[in-house]
């Protein structure tokens, strides 16, 4: 597999570069372990010390980052700015949230044993990358990870490798500041890894890799999963989600449309937690279909070096192609487009803003995730029937209730299956609170407390006081 850069707002190759031999692989996981079992042994200050010193690179290298986004997946480039920005603010808040996550706990028993329960790394881990969020998904699992004590190996999405050259090139200079602020500091674990897809099964095998993370597809989960699983090797999976959108009679509508065109758009669609079932009771549905179908109608779609861009282009032909037949094959079971729905005269890879209505029980659009700008809405008579469509998909990630009525919310947090809820706002990801989902949408947490203790083991120490020494 070559990593194999093509520009979406074009079809035009940017740039290949092959992935590493088997002799440089082996050689940069040799590397990561042994620097892991020196950076075990510092404490949380250099820990930090390295982290801070990461967030200022990524600063320095701000425009740099964010361009590399536009080029390679079409990120508008004010929404790849704001990418870089919450990595450095990821870097920024990230040590004093460690110092509280990883803190020992003491556990009282009947005075006769002190038990401690201690949050200890875990080894050298690999993290396999996806290309919508190609800085901020590697960080958010890489920060926490590293300031657990942790070797961090980052295998980035194929077709994104020139933006993971520069945030490679951004970890060797946080570790050389870090060593100008404290001769005593040891290299920090963290590496960016050209690894082929072929070979990823025997980097999970290999004994020197403790655990794996991935970002994906849920079949790609299943695979990786089922390998870590083979080898007993802790694994976390962020899959993907079908989220829902839900507005309830009561709801503050024109609130509730605005923020659904942002939640359904946000990277030009290509988001896991990106609203894209929109359950809508009766008693408002017409009127926040009209606002829903203006605001997605007035999108600005266009290229994503224009600084008034909000719609990019698809990250790659085969994501279009995908999305464009589960529209296509949604409207012959029956759905309508009220808006969108068609490629004809686009160049790159683009798909503009799409809304689907009258979407039969079946239709790819009523249960699948799609992975760009084209929202799914129904009609549903009741909270209750809202509830039953909300959790009709083999996704649980994340879920936004709109009610005015605290009762109300309260039945949809406990009725709806998903990892996160969000009442009168869009679903988004946060440093200090711990994200993932339920069902086909994976395992485990990033983020929060429960991110930082994900890839630690927790350890149980318990000390017996023993009686003093008579004379």
């Amino acid at each position: 597999m070559t990593f194999r850069a093509v520009n979406p707002a074009t079809g035009i190759v940017v740039h290949e570069f092959p992935p590493l031999t088997p002799s440089e692989r082996a050689a940069l996981i040799d590397r990561v372990h042994r620097e892991q079992q020196y950076w075990r042994r510092t404490d949380q200050g250099q820990r930090a010390r390295f982290v801070l010193a990461l967030g200022v690179a990524l600063q320095a290298h701000r425009e740099e980052l964010a361009e590399w986004l536009s080029l390679e997946m079409g990120k508008p480039i004010v929404a790849a700015r704001a990418e870089v920005d919450k990595c450095v603010s990821l870097c920024e808040q990230a040590p004093a949230l460690a110092e509280r996550a990883l803190a020992d706990e003491m556990i009282l028993l009947d005075g006769v044993s002190e038990v401690r329960l201690r949050y200890a790394p875990l080894g050298t881990l690999l993290a396999i990358m996806p290309w919508n969020f190609p800085y901020w998904q590697a960080l958010r699992f890489a920060v926490p990870t590293l300031l657990a004590g942790n070797g961090v190996l980052i295998k980035p999405a194929g077709s994104v490798p020139g933006g993971a050259r520069l945030l490679d090139r951004c970890f060797t200079e946080a570790r050389a500041a870090a060593r100008a602020a404290d001769a005593s500091m040891p290299d920090a674990p963290c590496h960016v890894a050209f690894i082929e897809v072929e070979a990823l099964d025997a980097v999970i095998a290999d004994d020197r890799i403790a655990g794996v993370t991935l970002t994906g597809s849920d079949r790609a989960g299943r695979h990786v999963g089922a390998v870590a699983g083979r080898y007993l090797k802790k694994v976390v999976l962020e899959l993907g989600g079908s989220d829902p959108f839900l507005v309830l009679p009561d709801a503050d509508v024109a609130r509730a449309a605005a923020h659904a065109v942002a939640a359904r758009t946000v990277n030009s669609g290509q988001s896991c937690i990106a609203a894209k079932r929109f359950i809508v009771c009766d008693a408002v549905y017409d009127e926040f279909l009209a606002r829903f179908v203006d605001g997605m109608r007035a999108l600005r779609v266009g290229d994503p070096r224009d600084e008034a861009t909000q719609i990019g282009p698809i990250a790659t032909e085969s994501v279009r192609d995908g999305l464009a037949k589960q529209v296509s094959d949604s409207i012959a079971a029956g759905a309508r487009a009220l808006v969108g729905g068609f490629t004809e005269g686009m160049a790159g890879f683009f798909y503009p803003p799409t809304v689907l209505v009258d979407i039969p029980d079946g239709a790819p659009a009523s249960r699948e995730e799609l992975f760009g700008p084209v929202a799914s809405v129904f009609r549903v008579p009741d909270v209750e029937a809202a509830l039953v469509k909300a959790n009709d998909t083999p996704f649980g990630l994340g879920a936004s209730v709109w009610t005015r009525d605290p009762a109300l919310a309260t039945q949809c947090i406990e009725g709806l299956d998903a990892g996160m809820v969000f009442v009168n706002e869009m679903v988004v990801s946060d440093p200090r609170c711990p994200f993932g989902g339920v069902k086909q949408s994976g395992m485990g947490r990033e983020l929060g407390t429960l991110g930082f203790r994900e890839f630690t083991n927790q350890q149980v120490v318990r000390r017996a006081h023993l009686p003093e020494s008579r004379r």
